[in-house]
């Protein structure tokens, strides 16, 4: 049973020499560590990824952009609290909220929740384009769940939007394996160069080696690029802290997928071209297509794949272009361009892969449930996972791990 494994099975050593706390000054001058179905691996470089994939290839990207989520304020008493923005919830919609004037409320993780236990935070802001100051205030409103609280943000200037509150009052969250402080640097660093729609509270750190240039490469080859949005959450740091993986929660993400993309997707499939997608957020989005448009089918609107439907009793009846016919019909008689939905898919050993067929991702952490998706995908030699052999090797080889490392180029495994 897939609940039934273990997570210290997907434990190896890293060391922190391994973990770089800067990229590259060039993005794509990256190693790349290709794995072909064989399993067998070569190295390049990240600037030959075009080379390196197959004819008619058609690749999905993740143009989330990442929000200045860190927001530091200081009580009267010198307390230092960090309000760390996770989803909004009033409004509720990620373009509205960041279009908000003068009130909006977010769900939010808070550092030193102790020290605030009742009143006002208020932290002086210059949004760009402001002749003067905007006074930003924060209110602690019901606790949601762990030491996240609901929390009420109100600004005095009513021109102003949530988005430029952000720009000026928060910092770039990069991951907390870095062991430093956000940096001006990370501003840029810490976005891939088609980052687009503002939510992620994490980037989708396979995309920063893009560069101009590689897209340039990528339309040569005539690799056709599609889009789609996927918001980071914090959850994606989360340590499984079980020891199998049916205790873990799986975190929530939403994401939209445009009724453009979903009609490629549909010829792509026909055709059977590979679908590239970069990213494991790409990946989980992606994969999550075919529940939506089988629940869809089934009369469930909820728009909400749970995180062990894949392994339920007739999900291996689903056919993907069905599925995702079901979802261009629902929107075509409701008018609407986008599928706005929620996903908390776990990808694990035993996962029946509908529609991926390679995958750019990075090296990650031990124990995380994005090394169980990348085991899945390679599969196993002998009964020996090849996602073991691959980072062995490149352990040994001095790869750079994690977000502001090297990269990955994987082929869905066989046998």
């Amino acid at each position: 049973m897939v609940k039934d494994i273990k997570i210290e099975d997907f434990d190896y050593c890293l060391p922190d020499d391994r973990i770089p706390r800067h990229p590259l000054q060039q993005r794509d001058a990256c190693r790349l560590l290709l794995s072909r179905p064989d399993g067998i691996a070569a190295h390049r470089k990240f600037n030959e990824l075009p080379d390196l994939l197959p004819p008619g290839a058609f690749m999905v990207c993740n143009d989330t952009r990442v929000i200045n989520a860190r927001i530091t304020f200081h009580k009267a008493t010198g307390s230092r609290i960090e309000v760390f923005l996770l989803e909004p919830l009033d409004p509720s919609d990620y373009v509205l909220t960041f279009q908000a004037k003068g009130r909006c409320v977010w769900n939010c993780l808070v550092g030193n929740l102790k020290r605030w236990k009742e009143g006002a935070l208020s932290l002086e802001i210059n949004p760009e384009g402001c002749s003067s100051p905007v006074a930003l205030s924060a209110v602690r409103l019901d606790p949601t769940e762990g030491n996240a609280h609901a929390i009420e943000f109100t600004w005095d200037n009513p021109e102003v939007t949530f988005a430029s509150v952000v720009d000026a009052a928060g910092f770039i969250p990069i991951p907390p394996y870095l062991k430093r402080e956000s940096e001006s640097s990370d501003v840029q660093d810490y976005q891939t160069v088609y980052a687009d729609v503002k939510g992620s509270v994490a980037a989708p750190t396979a995309g920063l080696h893009f560069t101009p240039a590689v897209f340039d490469a990528l339309a040569a080859h005539n690799v056709e690029v599609g889009k789609l949005t996927l918001h980071v959450g914090a959850g994606t740091f989360q340590p499984v802290k079980s020891e199998n993986i049916g205790g873990h929660p799986m975190h929530t993400e939403t994401f939209s997928v445009s009724l453009e993309l979903l009609r490629k997707l549909i010829e792509v499939k026909q055709e059977g071209r590979p679908l590239v997608a970069v990213g494991t957020t790409s990946v989980r989005t992606l994969e999550s297509l075919p529940y939506i448009g089988a629940h869809l089918a089934a009369g469930d609107e909820s728009l909400h794949v749970d995180q062990w439907w894949a392994y339920e009793d007739g999900s291996k009846d689903i056919d993907a272009i069905e599925a995702l016919s079901a979802i261009v019909r629902w929107l075509e008689e409701r008018g609407e361009e986008t599928l706005t939905a929620s996903t908390a898919i776990m990808i694990a050993p035993g996962f029946e892969w509908r529609m991926v067929d390679v995958m750019v991702t990075n090296f990650h952490q031990p124990q995380s449930t994005l090394l169980l998706l990348v085991s899945s995908f390679l599969g196993d030699d002998n009964g020996r996972p090849r996602w073991r052999k691959l980072y062995e090797e490149a352990l040994s080889l001095d790869y750079r791990f994690l977000s502001y490392g090297d990269a990955c180029l994987l082929f869905k495994g066989r046998g």
